[in-house]
Parts: C-alpha cells; sequence; structure tokens
C-alpha cells in the first residue's frame, strides 16, 4: 500500500486569477503606486469599518512606519509580547524605542492586560498587542490601560485578517492597526502590508513616510523612506481579498472539525464574543516535540510559532549575553515549549482533517 500525499503545514494559493491580475498590470505599465494600490487600499478600508488604509510593502514595514508616525524614538518604551515573531520588537527597536516585554494568558498565547499594567511607567507610550494566530487580544482590557495612562494602542494583526470582537473587526479597535500580506498569511499580495486607521492626519503622515516624505513629487515634507507596495502586489491583493471571507469561513470549519475530535491535546480557547481567523491551529502538548516528530512520519506537517520567545534572542539579549532579568515571563516560556501548529488551511480535505486528528490522538 502507497504511503498518503503528505500534507503541508500551510498551502498557500496562488492560482490562474492572481496570475491573470500581474500580466494585467504588467501590461498596464503602471505598477507602482497606481490605481491598483488606490483600489485595495478603499476595498480594505471595507472590513475594517471604514478605517483609512495606507499600503505598504511589507507587515513588518506597516508596524515600523506606524511608530515612526507617531513620533516614537529614544528614550520611550512600548509594551508587547514576547511570544510573537521579532517583527513585532524589531520595529520598535528601528525606531529606536525600547521593547518591554510583558507575559501571556496561558489559555489565549496572547498577551496579558494585567502583565501590562504592571509594566506601564514614565517612559511607556504605546502598547503593542499582537493578535496571535488569528486570536484578537483582549482589546477592552487593553484599551481601558491605554485610556487611564494616555498611551497609543498599536494592534499587530499580521495574523487576524477578519478576526473581530463583539463584531468590531481587528484593526479597528486601537490607534492603528498593521496587516501583513506575507504568501502563508490567510489572504496575500506576495508580500506587503498595511495599516488601518482612523485619524486621518496618521495616515496623512504614513503616505508621506512610505514616499520618501512627499504627497507632491519633489515637494518633500519630512524625511521618509521607500516602502511603497507596487501595484503588482496590490492587483494579487485585490484579488486574493475577494476571497477572504470565504477561506476564513472554511479555516473556521476546519478548526471546529479539529477541535471536536482531537482528545490528546488543548485545542485553541476562544473567548465568547471572539472570532478567531486561524491563521494558525495551535494545540498545547506537554510532549511537544515527541507529538511533531510523530506527525513527520506519518507525513502531516506542523510548525512550532515560537520556539525562542523574543526576549531570548540575540538582538534583546544584555551585553553580557543573556536575558534581561526584568523579564520573567513563565507563561511565555512553558508556551514556547509546548505550542505546535497544525494544518487548517482552507484547501483541506475531511480525508486529511480526519488523517490529522487520528494522528494526535494516537
Amino acid at each position: 500500500m502507497s504511503n498518503p500525499t503528505p500534507i503541508p503545514a500551510a498551502r498557500p494559493v496562488i492560482d490562474e486569477s492572481d496570475i491573470e491580475a500581474v500580466v494585467a498590470v504588467m501590461r498596464s505599465g503602471m505598477v507602482v503606486q497606481g490605481p491598483q494600490v488606490k483600489a485595495f487600499e478603499e476595498e480594505f478600508s471595507a472590513v475594517v469599518d471604514g478605517r483609512h488604509c495606507v499600503a505598504v510593502n511589507s507587515g513588518t514595514s506597516a508596524l515600523h512606519l506606524t511608530l515612526l508616525a507617531l513620533g516614537f524614538g529614544p528614550g520611550d518604551e512600548v509594551i508587547c509580547p514576547s511570544f510573537t515573531f521579532a517583527a513585532t520588537a524589531n520595529a520598535i527597536r528601528l525606531v529606536g524605542a525600547t521593547p518591554v516585554f510583558a507575559d501571556i494568558q496561558a489559555d489565549t498565547f496572547n498577551i496579558d492586560p494585567a502583565a501590562i499594567e504592571a509594566l506601564v511607567g514614565p517612559k511607556t507610550v504605546a502598547i503593542m498587542p499582537v493578535h496571535l494566530y488569528g486570536l484578537p487580544a483582549d482589546m477592552t482590557a487593553i484599551n481601558a490601560i491605554a485610556d487611564k495612562h494616555k498611551l497609543a494602542v498599536v494592534e499587530d494583526a499580521a495574523q487576524a485578517h477578519l478576526a473581530a470582537i463583539d463584531g468590531r473587526p481587528v484593526g479597528s479597535l486601537g490607534t492603528a492597526g498593521c496587516f501583513s500580506f506575507y504568501p502563508t498569511k490567510n489572504m496575500h499580495s506576495l508580500e506587503g502590508g498595511m495599516v488601518t486607521t482612523a485619524d486621518a492626519e496618521l495616515a496623512r503622515q504614513l503616505r508621506l513616510l512610505r514616499n520618501q516624505g512627499m504627497e507632491q513629487r519633489y515637494a518633500n515634507e519630512v524625511v521618509g523612506t521607500n516602502t511603497r507596495m507596487t501595484d503588482v502586489a496590490a492587483a494579487v491583493g485585490r484579488n486574493q481579498l475577494r476571497r477572504l471571507a470565504g477561506w476564513t469561513e472554511q479555516r473556521r470549519s476546519n478548526a471546529a472539525t479539529l477541535t471536536a475530535g482531537i482528545k490528546t491535546a488543548d485545542t485553541p480557547v476562544v473567548p465568547e464574543g471572539y472570532l478567531h481567523s486561524y491563521h494558525q491551529y495551535t494545540v498545547r502538548s506537554g510532549e511537544r516535540d515527541a507529538l511533531q516528530a510523530r506527525l513527520t512520519e506519518q507525513g502531516i506537517g506542523s510548525a512550532t510559532y515560537y520556539p525562542t520567545p523574543v526576549h531570548r534572542l540575540k538582538p534583546f539579549l544584555t551585553e553580557a549575553g543573556v536575558p534581561d532579568p526584568r523579564w520573567e515571563l513563565p507563561e511565555t516560556e512553558k508556551a514556547a515549549l509546548e505550542a505546535l501548529s497544525l494544518p487548517v488551511f482552507p484547501t483541506l480535505t475531511a480525508e486529511e482533517l480526519d488523517r490529522i486528528v487520528v494522528a494526535v490522538n494516537a
């Protein structure tokens, strides 16, 4: 009997309609910061409650430019989780500010509001919650802290397209929201990012910063960057956005099947009123490495996000080369040892879902 077809951890979608969209832009001759970018911004606005949208070349650029536009820099501190991709903290460092790492909640993997409150100090200017794996952070509690201390809230929504709390989409819950359109995300633009905000002046500053400080050619108003999105990327993004709602519903359906079937690992917790977008379907297991090895033997892909917390990565260590003793993050450390993400992408078949459940439970 032949071995079954391997199931990858993720399966990005690039189909003929995406290719045709790219070819049409290439033939138009308008390939950078043209009509496709403007249309993508307008269409994405519809999924974030009508907020201003500013397209850039990556999710990291979205975070970086947002902090620049808000005027943050040396001497400022931004509270963020350590259990996240390094881009979250990288963006803080890139503007010269200092990331202050808060622990996470054991059940959701998201930043713990109680930990945030304990870390607010005179240098704190912002909170950067991450909607990890596609589950919104506790924005009600986070915004209450921000209001109390007059802090900005920058949502790292890179993994959370169409996630929501009580019907309000992520990206519309803070001062600004930052999305990624990397190929492994729930939708992509080959590469790209988007900043969303209700603040028209902040949106204008972002547009200046992405385009060398110019709104009009050669009329530079500020020192800016070249972090524009191309029309090629925007055309793919527009095409993917049209399918995002259907893909997201399929991810939720796949997640429900996995949750109903898996009995030997802790499955994702979704608080009442929250909509998870399931960028990742992440379980917890005290035997994570053995489980992953067993899945690999059976041709089932999986991934560990994130085996090394950011505060333990080389750029964030002290001069002595060790983690800063200020960061006592027990839930973060535990999650780094136990979290395992299983396939949940929308093109999984019923047979593949059953194989995953059987393999995890074996």
